[in-house]
């Protein structure tokens, strides 16, 4: 049998979470026993795609009512070629904070998802979301963990004596929950820690206001070697009042950090994995966590470090196990439910 042949689609090519998965799929060896897997770019305001030569399509694109057109032109180019939407942005926190007309919006993901084969949730916790508020039946379904290449992380040397730099990664945008992490800091009163903003956006100048004169909070700016951000500190926050997975968590996670997170949507999927969740996401309960990070308070136990072992390997089987069925009417009949 010939290698399956599997275009990729994405309609965001800016740095992030989902290029970075893209680019691990397209150039992990373990995925490559999987298929034959190209990226092809799409201009979101496009009408059509026009005609994709592949045994399997997956869509990485945005789902809205402006693009719904164009996954309209998507289905009706390719009736018989199997069809897969990776659902990177959309759960339950998001639905919480952005949005008001909650039946429209479920109108909205229930017709776009109907026009695919298979819709992958990139954590549990979204997959639960998926099942009960949109009502995706289970063999239409799937679970894949977002993964990049963890070796650089593990081979970090975790660290040995008390946190005193603790890390948060990520865009400076309303999302991460940077707001709350800042104002919880300064609250602590140890001179000793201090807390490392990596990142740019547009919540740059608020947040900047928000840390005032406190010299412990330092602005690094964005750091696209994750690796390097990594090192240079002692533990990571993950404040996020919405999050699909988290790939920041898992290179945490790798790198033997200790590693807070807020108890939200894909980020509890790495609490079994050594993470530890802040139960209602308050600026008083972070800043507790924040002195037991310093070792004012005792921190609840954990799995041991470097728990994410195996992780690409369990991405690339996922995958695998996705794709086998590419040319079985198991794979086609889950169309349009």
């Amino acid at each position: 049998m010939t290698r399956a042949r599997i275009v990729h689609l994405v309609d965001d090519t800016t740095a992030g979470g989902v290029m970075r998965v893209l680019d691990h799929i397209l150039t992990a060896p373990a995925m490559a026993q999987t298929g034959d897997h190209s990226l092809r770019c799409i201009d979101r305001g496009s009408i059509s795609v026009g005609r994709i030569n592949a045994d399997i399509i997956v869509s990485h694109l945005a789902v809205s009512w402006r693009t719904l057109p164009m996954l309209l032109a998507l289905r009706a180019a390719h009736p018989g070629t199997p069809l897969v939407h990776v659902e990177h942005s959309y759960t339950e926190g998001f639905v919480t904070h952005n949005v008001t007309r909650k039946r429209r919006f479920t109108v909205l993901l229930r017709t776009a998802y109907a026009l695919f084969n298979k819709v992958v949730a990139v954590s549990h916790a979204q997959a639960r979301w998926l099942a009960q508020s949109v009502s995706i039946p289970s063999m239409k379904l799937s679970v894949i963990q977002s993964c990049v290449d963890l070796s650089s992380f593990r081979a970090l040397a975790a660290p040995s004596g008390p946190v005193r730099v603790i890390g948060a990664i990520g865009r400076l945008d309303r999302q991460k929950g940077f707001d709350t992490l800042i104002t919880a800091f300064r609250q602590t009163v140890d001179p000793a820690i201090a807390l490392h903003i990596y990142g740019d956006g547009a919540e740059a100048p608020a947040l900047r206001a928000c840390a005032g004169d406190d010299p412990r909070i330092k602005f690094m700016g964005y750091c696209g070697d994750q690796r390097t951000v990594m090192a240079g500190v002692d533990a990571v926050v993950m404040p996020s009042r919405w999050e699909a997975y988290g790939l920041v968590a898992i290179e945490a996670l790798a790198a033997g950090r200790v590693l807070l997170v807020n108890d939200i949507d894909g980020l509890k999927d790495h609490v079994p994995h050594g993470a530890i969740a802040v139960a209602d996401a308050s600026v008083a309960r972070w800043a507790r966590r924040i002195e037991a990070l310093a070792g004012a308070l005792p921190l609840p136990p954990t799995v041991p470090s470097r728990a994410c072992d195996g992780f690409e390997d369990a991405f690339a089987r996922s995958w695998q196990k996705l794709i086998m069925p590419v040319r079985g009417e198991g794979f086609v009949a889950c169309y349009g439910k």
